[in-house]
């Protein structure tokens, strides 16, 4: 079913709603005012009973009339047929019960009735029914007149009801088609446009903002979306393009080593045990460098949900597993840690800091200390280095950038990117600067959350 459809169903629906509401109320104020009327001649009727000459009483305004008694016998009538005594007649005819209105049906015929005692004057004239003197004791007055009348004035505007409804869902259906049809035009537009960018495939196309309606916020989420997805191709574009770059080199010296190793019998045993150490090494920077890759490829996924943990437990965790490797270099590492509690993806973190202490284990000279602190989401990672080129500070969060000092070491210029990654995916920041008296400080932040 197209929106069109549903459109015209739900605007037709509601009109004949509204319609049938209408009509239904219209017929039962209709129904209550007749028989109101009907009321009313019932109580004129009541009031022109006398002690004197009930039936004639009765008889003016064209009403049945019966007197019955407590036990439910007839004492008076002005028809052949009795009406029927209930026991609500005969409560009423023994003082029990105050008098009523009902509708009854004799031979077939509605009747609407008046039921109301006979005995007890000042009551019948707080009912509007007269002061007259009664007959007997324990008594009841039942006066009734046809509905037949009223009946077929009911069915004459039934008739009338059903072909107003009947017409209402004709315009109703029309309006329907004409609300759509307006409504959906400016959707079409904003469908057409879209289709067009789907068909040229032209990410830098956006459409038309519109104004601040539903469509509008509609067309400006939508072009925050392309863009989004614009920004993530040229991401990908550039991160291949990078990624073959760096790997050329790698593979070309992998490829000159394969090269040589075809004449391995030709070479003596100091230059067998250089190229195959030369080989094992660029197979690692390979692996290296294609690890962090999938790294910067996953991150950009984000599928592991958020969790609220203790960063200062987290950071003791990774100071141990680098200590394993800064002990074969003799570095000492030193944390100044307090209790901190963050809400972020915990691998992602934990990656994060993890390369930013291999950094400092790499940058560190032989027996040197580094120092790691965590303090109110902050975590910082100094070493004693030989610090970071002026030049080099600001690029060195780059994706592949390699200072002239980091070209000799082993790496693949992707682990402070992941860093840099890592913070901007969970809504902190990372910096660089030198410290005072030599070596590199390191900042990672994220925001807290409240314990």
């Amino acid at each position: 079913m197209t929106f069109r459809v549903r459109l015209v169903l739900a605007a037709t629906v509601g009109v004949v709603v509204a319609v049938l509401l209408a009509c239904s109320g219209a017929w039962k104020v209709s129904r209550d005012s007749l028989v109101a009327s009907v009321d009313d001649t019932l109580i004129q009727s009541a009031q022109a009973v006398s002690s004197h000459n009930i039936i004639e009483g009765a008889g003016a305004n064209g009403a049945l009339l019966q007197v019955t008694a407590g036990d439910g016998t007839v004492i008076a009538h002005t028809i052949s047929v009795t009406l029927p005594v209930s026991s609500s007649v005969r409560s009423v005819a023994s003082g029990s019960k105050e008098g009523y209105f009902t509708t009854i049906e004799v031979s077939g015929q509605a009747l609407r009735e008046l039921v109301t005692p006979l005995d007890a004057s000042q009551r019948i004239g707080q009912e509007g029914l007269g002061n007259n003197a009664v007959i007997g004791q324990s008594t009841a007055l039942q006066l009734a007149v046809p509905l037949g009348g009223v009946n077929r004035q009911l069915r004459h505007l039934e008739a009338w009801l059903i072909a107003i409804a009947a017409l209402g869902v004709l315009i109703a259906a029309g309006l329907g088609l004409l609300v759509a049809r307006t409504a959906i035009r400016p959707l079409n537009r904003v469908t057409e446009e879209i289709e067009e960018m789907a068909d040229s495939e032209d990410l830098s196309h956006r459409i038309d903002e519109g104004g601040p309606d539903e469509l509008g916020r509609l067309r400006r989420t939508f072009n925050r979306m392309i863009a989004s997805l614009e920004r993530s191709q040229d991401q990908q574009r550039q991160l291949v393009l990078d990624g073959s770059h760096e790997l050329r080199t790698p593979l070309t010296s992998l490829k000159t080593n394969v090269q040589v190793l075809s004449r391995f019998d030709e070479l003596d045993e100091e230059s067998r045990g250089q190229l195959l150490a030369d080989i094992e090494a660029q197979l690692d920077e390979l692996n290296h460098l294609v690890g962090d890759l999938a790294q910067l490829a996953r991150g950009e996924r984000q599928s592991a949900p958020p969790e609220r943990f203790s960063l200062d437990h987290l950071l003791e965790e990774l100071v141990v597993t680098a200590s394993t490797h800064a002990r074969t270099r003799s570095l000492e590492i030193q944390t100044d840690l307090s209790p901190c509690v963050v809400n972020a993806r915990v691998d992602r973190v934990a990656l994060a800091i993890g390369n930013l202490i291999n950094n400092a284990i790499k940058w560190s000279p032989e027996g040197g200390l580094i120092e790691v602190s965590c303090r109110d989401g902050v975590v910082t990672v100094r070493d004693h280095g030989p610090g970071i080129d002026d030049e080099d500070l600001p690029k060195i969060f780059d994706r592949f950038y390699r200072s002239r000092a980091a070209r000799a070491l082993p790496g693949s210029g992707l682990g402070l990117a992941i860093v840099a990654q890592v913070a901007g995916e969970e809504h902190g920041t990372v910096s660089a600067t030198n410290a005072s008296d030599g070596g590199a400080v390191l900042r990672f932040e994220l925001p807290v959350s409240p314990s």
